[in-house]
């Protein structure tokens, strides 16, 4: 027996609706694919998931330049049936233009994580990974240079601390030597004010 025909309608289950889909897409997939071959056709497919996930096929492996050529198809159409003015068809121009880039970019920042590769050709994948090369490359370049930059910066620190600590001993030494006679300044002795304001200005300015 012939397999009957099936109701178009939503399909209710959720895994059934999923199966059908990806089956039908590959098949619309496929079959744009073949008329393009067969019929040296310029064909450009776009379809949208329920989830929003976008595939598509372009013949020319240019999708921008296919909308393109849509568009003024469509404009010339329109102009001619008198369906709307110039100022209309500037904006609707700019409108798919700005579309047609930002659904470009989502497809390109997807392709960089890895998903939807298997309409790529094996030179679209190459240009991919040389590109992902070039990103990884500065991104190592950067990270170096802000490790460099920080180094560069605790070196600076440490010689600061260095110097600091050689004017303060100085300053204590002259002080024994000021003071032989006197109490020396050790065993926890008290620091007497000029010294103390001595010390504290040069850590200040250390600091």
């Amino acid at each position: 027996m012939g397999r009957g025909r099936v109701e178009l309608k939503r399909i209710e289950n959720k895994i059934n609706r999923q199966v059908t889909f990806a089956k039908r897409r590959n098949g619309l997939l496929k079959k744009a694919y073949e008329l393009s071959v067969l019929c040296d056709a310029e064909v450009a497919l776009i379809i949208f998931s329920n989830l929003g996930k976008l595939y598509e096929f372009c013949s020319t492996s240019d999708m921008l330049k296919m909308l393109e050529r849509y568009q003024n198809c469509a404009y010339t159409s329109m102009e001619v049936n008198g369906l709307t003015n110039d100022a209309e068809q500037n904006n609707y121009q700019e409108y798919m233009k700005l579309k047609a880039k930002y659904e470009s970019l989502q497809q390109y920042q997807r392709r960089l994580f890895g998903e939807d590769l298997s309409p790529l050709t094996l030179k679209e994948l190459e240009q991919l990974e040389h590109q992902l090369d070039s990103t990884l490359s500065q991104i190592r370049s950067i990270r170096t240079q802000s490790m460099l930059d920080q180094l560069s910066d605790l070196q600076r620190k440490q010689r600061m601390w260095l110097e600091t600590n050689k004017v303060l001993q100085n300053t204590v030494r002259r002080y024994d030597l000021q003071n032989q006679e006197g109490p020396s300044w050790s065993g926890g002795e008290i620091i007497p004010i000029s010294l103390k304001i001595s010390l504290f200005s040069v850590f200040d300015a250390a600091v």
